[in-house]
């Protein structure tokens, strides 16, 4: 379980694998690693996953083939900046919304413009995932709980605060990138349960 509140901006190492075998990731993070064991968990830009080894300041991890499918993880070359959160503990403040690490899909940034001293951002996605999108509800976007401005038909907007883009690798978003998006898991859960009423 997580938050959506990045604890720290890390640098990708090394990405080993492919799909079809899946990947070895190795992620430089001098804040998170003294603070994880082996076989915790760790978001890394929004894909919680589990730590196999830590070396001083950095972490393993394998990431499956449905990872990697369904995730922008594949795109990771070494230097990449990653959002990275460990997993919330009992007592911990719940300062974003409910996060379970588990990737829905991917979107494209379509539009990235300032607002005043934040950014207005429009991210592409794809139907089955905007369903789950409201106004001023929540979304993860690359690991970070974000509020929804609107929804169009084919996309939703973002207004990111000066904070958020200092203390994520969002202050360097550009229109293409890919983006990990999990929607809020209330919502799929309502819409699970609707149909038996």
């Amino acid at each position: 379980m997580f938050t959506g509140i990045v604890r720290e901006v890390g640098r990708v190492v090394a990405l080993e694998g492919g799909a079809n075998e899946g990947a070895v990731l190795v992620v430089e993070a001098p804040e998170t690693a003294p603070t994880v064991d082996i076989g915790g968990s760790v978001a890394i830009d929004g894909c919680c996953l589990t730590v196999e080894e830590i070396t001083g300041t950095r972490l393993r991890f394998h990431a499956g083939t449905e990872t990697l499918a369904r995730t922008s993880l594949s795109r990771f070359v070494p230097g990449d900046a990653v959002n990275i959160e460990p997993a919330l503990r009992a007592g911990e403040p719940l300062g974003g919304h409910y996060v379970q690490g588990h990737v829905d899909g991917v979107g494209t940034l379509r539009e990235v413009e300032p607002a005043g001293e934040g950014s207005r951002v429009v991210v592409e996605a794809p139907p089955e995932l905007l369903r789950y999108c409201v106004e001023k509800g929540s979304i993860t976007v690359d690991g970070v709980s974000l509020t929804v401005v609107t929804v169009a038909s084919d996309s939703f907007e973002l207004a990111l605060i000066p904070h958020t883009l200092a203390a994520t690798t969002f202050g360097s978003l550009a229109p293409g990138r890919v983006v990990n998006l999990e929607v809020d898991v209330l919502a799929k859960y309502v819409e699970r349960l609707l149909p038996a009423r």
